[in-house]
């Protein structure tokens, strides 16, 4: 038997075994042959441990200056863009997606840590003008504690960073749980901040499965915030969770994306965008693009492009740089999306345009691989237009004017992103208003946030909470408003103003 490296926890500086003895696999989804190595099945004495040395790393972490906080990330943001070939390289292996597109995953775990670097010389509180005489008012920001991080396979190192630098940069300590089939690609993450000088006890990596790391990480009393990226079903239990004890969480859960493509819209443009809106990371992304909403008078001419587009897609390995969508990323994901493939067809009653089933063959037999499949004659009352999916199927749904393109886009339980293809500007405005969204785009797909602006949606995707940008700040941080009186007498706001 092959051996292959084993990849231990990180807890309190030093890389160790889980108290259980027992590790998992973890195998690549284009060829389950290759095993990319073995991680730790950890327990809740793991979690245990690893939020005990948070915990105490975090008395003298909270005490340094913000700016040197800033300068440990900084260098960790140095080191990712030196080994981004690298990483891209393990993240494609264990997750499937185009090398392009794990090159682009790193890539924002760079952004997010210069961006975050940055504000560890700003995080800006205000200063505001007393009522009263001789009398000083400010706020400013203050650390939280120990944050929890429970993180998808998706995003495997833009996401944590999204979760980790914010969290940092204010001083917190932290301990987080990846996706079990994406942990290499948070071990490489955590081992460059290692590396680069990060005190030992300020992160801590903890490897294993949902219920028996990331549930006893929720309930722990000693996790002051969790921040979670997952379903809306495993959402809600985290909510439920931290509730009890208030303790803060964050959710970034679903989405059921609406493209609208009006009747004056660049029709090549908006094949392009519903292209890569749908079928980037294989569809498996919170705001990809799966529904496609466009206006009968276009909507032959755009049906016809995007199939074609869509049918000489190349899917296969995604090491290989001609491949343009990869596998799903494991054997349930792969049913899951087969199965709504099925409902489509069968109990929907939609009509299949391209796709709508497994691929097999030469190069396709070891690994996950699914069709690049569209449905047509999709209406709002369909399982395949109301619930997300999570792979390669989009759905058009036809419309007669803006008003109803954006009913019919609102139609959904989720509020991730939404778009508009259109040359009309006043179109543009209306739908940017009345799509009930936490991200929009004007002529661009629903996918393609950048670091400095917040991400997150409305309604069942999210609980109001943001990532990124400034945003991020709000949740790893608490607000301290301060007064000071100066006067040498007691003076009574609102009684003596």
């Amino acid at each position: 038997m092959p051996e292959y490296k084993e990849y231990k926890n990180y807890i309190a500086g030093g890389w160790v075994n889980s108290r259980s003895g027992q590790t998992f696999e973890n195998r690549n989804p284009a060829n389950t042959d290759e095993v990319i190595g073995t991680f730790q099945k950890s327990t809740s004495d793991d979690i245990n441990d690893a939020i005990a040395v948070a915990k105490e790393a975090y008395k003298k972490w909270r005490l340094v200056p913000a700016p040197k906080r800033a300068e440990i990330i900084y260098r960790i943001a140095i080191r990712l863009a030196k080994d981004k070939e690298r990483l891209s390289q393990d993240m494609t292996r264990e997750m499937g997606k185009i090398l392009k597109e794990t090159s682009g995953d790193v890539q924002e775990a760079i952004d997010m840590s210069f961006y975050m670097a940055g504000e560890g010389r700003r995080m800006f509180g205000q200063t505001t003008p007393s009522e009263l005489p001789n009398k000083f008012m400010m706020s400013i920001r203050q650390p939280m504690g120990v944050c929890g991080m429970i993180t998808p396979w998706n995003f495997p190192m833009a996401i944590p960073s999204w979760k980790i630098m914010p969290a940092l940069v204010c001083g917190n300590t932290v301990v987080i749980k990846p996706a079990t089939d994406t942990p290499l690609s948070v071990y490489n993450f955590v081992k460059i901040m290692e590396e680069e000088g990060l005190p030992g006890g300020v992160v801590n990596l903890v490897t294993g499965s949902g219920r028996e790391v990331g549930d006893p990480l929720m309930h722990h009393k000693d996790i002051s915030a969790i921040s979670f990226t997952g379903s809306t079903e495993v959402g809600r239990k985290v909510s439920e969770a931290c509730a009890a004890d208030f303790r803060h969480c964050h959710l970034e859960m679903g989405g059921k994306n609406c493209i609208l493509v009006m009747d004056d819209a660049n029709v090549e443009l908006a094949v392009e965008g519903a292209l890569w809106g749908a079928f980037g990371t294989t569809g498996q992304r919170c705001t990809a693009s799966s529904r496609l909403i466009v206006h009968k008078k276009v909507i032959k001419e755009f049906t016809e492009k995007l199939v074609a587009r869509a049918k000489a897609l190349k899917v296969g390995n995604g090491l290989d740089e001609s491949v343009e969508m990869g596998p799903a990323v494991n054997e349930s994901q792969m049913q899951t999306v087969l199965k709504y493939m099925d409902i489509g067809k069968n109990k929907d009653g939609a009509k299949l345009l391209c796709g709508g089933g497994r691929l097999t063959g030469s190069g396709y037999d070891k690994g996950y691989f699914t069709m690049p499949t569209i449905f047509g004659d999709v209406t709002p009352n369909m399982t395949i237009f109301r619930e997300e999916i999570f792979g390669s199927v989009t759905s058009i749904t036809e419309c007669g004017s803006l008003e109803e393109a954006i009913e019919i886009g609102n139609n959904t339980p989720y509020g991730l992103s939404s778009s508009i293809y259109t040359q009309d500007v006043n179109k543009a405005f209306a739908a940017m208003r009345d799509l009930y969204t936490g991200i929009f785009y004007v002529n661009a797909p629903t996918i393609g946030a950048e670091v400095h602006l917040p991400f997150g949606g409305t309604k069942e995707t999210g609980n109001g909470h943001r990532e990124a940008g400034t945003a991020a700040l709000d949740f790893f941080s608490e607000w301290k408003s301060i007064y000071i009186d100066f006067s040498g007498k007691i003076q009574k706001a609102q009684i003596d103003a």
